[in-house]
């Protein structure tokens, strides 16, 4: 399947600029953090530590090349201090608890970190000279689903049945309160980027699919799926990183025009049931496909969830390029290369390399 022609973020906008990644040493964070200091940005990263073992950051010594802080998003004294530090010039506010049956056993304390820990980073932000844009990161969840599988566009209702997808549905309206109130008068720009259902190397987390996978297939075990038929907006995280950072570049270059609400995922064509996931991974990496179907009592998760991205295509020339075999072909070689001891960091770079030469 040939890639689509897409933009890249350009490496002359990023070269030395300040860039403040909160959650960088999670699995989203870490290929940011990387892929920002081949860019040549001047990045500092503020983040909790690691929260599975092993995990990316700590495999690929994200922290080596950058400003690595550790704290809580939840400490204003430590917020403040981390931004004064940084003065950035460009904020990426990856930081949350993203795991949904987590939020669902822990809702105050998901609710908190999304929530409140991403009105402290706008509070503090306020106080930055040379702030151009800050792109915070909720969620392809933030909409009113009601399952019958239609594709969201930024015009929907914002909703959640669930604490995760209200906290993010939250911390979409907080964002746009602290826009009008103080930043847009000040000519910084403000937006939210509603990323689908991230897969890629490196995530190590729990009860999500690709790492539930990959336990499975490491350990010999027969794979357990709650939901098997069920769809999402799977996108590898480079795709998805790739949006951010154009959406960020080009709200800095003045694109007045751009909504600052954006969608980024696949094409509902091309969405993949977990059941197709799991029998492709587990047989590329076992040779066969064992799994079973283990519902879960009283399980609130949605069947269907779909974004429609075509605004993002439109407006910035974005597109997904790692895109059905191809998407699950890189995931699964990278956990691959891991299993034969290669290099965390080189496979990871490697790939980013490989993904801006499609």
């Amino acid at each position: 399947m040939a890639a689509d022609r897409s933009v890249l973020p350009d490496p002359a906008f990023w070269r030395n600029k300040r860039v403040l990644l909160t959650g960088h040493t999670g699995f989203k964070g870490s290929w940011a953090a990387l892929w920002l200091t081949k860019l040549g940005a001047k990045v500092t990263g503020f983040a909790l530590p690691p929260d599975t073992d092993p995990s990316l950051f700590d495999l690929a010594k994200v922290g080596d090349e950058i400003t690595s802080i550790i704290g809580d998003l939840r400490d204003r004294s430590m917020v403040e201090s981390v931004v004064a530090r940084a003065q950035p010039q460009i904020v990426l506010h990856l930081a949350a608890q993203p795991i949904v049956r987590r939020a669902i056993a822990e809702p105050v304390d998901t609710i908190s970190t999304n929530v409140l820990g991403t009105a402290m980073v706008l509070d503090a932000l306020r106080a930055v000279e040379g702030l151009e844009a800050v792109l915070v990161v909720t969620s392809d969840k933030v909409y009113a689903n009601d399952d019958q599988g239609l594709a969201f566009g930024e015009q929907d209702a914002l909703g959640g049945k669930d604490p995760y997808s209200a906290s993010k549905a939250a911390a979409e309206l907080i964002t746009r309160a602290f826009a009008k109130s103080y930043f847009e008068k000040n000519g910084v720009k403000v937006a939210t980027a509603r990323g689908g259902n991230v897969i890629g190397g490196g995530d190590y987390a729990m009860d999500r699919i690709v790492p539930d996978i990959v336990r499975a297939a490491t350990r010999g075990e027969k794979l357990v799926l709650r939901m098997p038929q069920a769809t999402r907006p799977w996108q590898h995280v480079l795709d998805c990183l790739c949006g951010y950072f154009v959406y960020a570049q080009q709200l800095v270059e003045g694109h007045d025009t751009l909504p600052r609400a954006l969608n980024f995922g696949p094409k509902a064509a091309q969405h993949l049931t977990v059941g197709t996931i799991a029998e492709t991974m587990l047989r590329s990496l076992t040779g066969e496909a064992r799994w079973e179907h283990v519902p879960l009592d009283g399980n609130i998760e949605m069947t269907t969830l779909a974004v429609d991205s075509s605004k993002a295509r439109q407006m910035l020339g974005w597109s997904d390029r790692l895109t059905g075999d191809r998407l699950l072909e890189w995931t699964t070689s990278w956990y691959r290369g891991i299993g034969q001891d290669a290099d965390a960091r080189d496979i990871t770079l490697q790939q980013i390399d490989r993904y801006t030469d499609l």
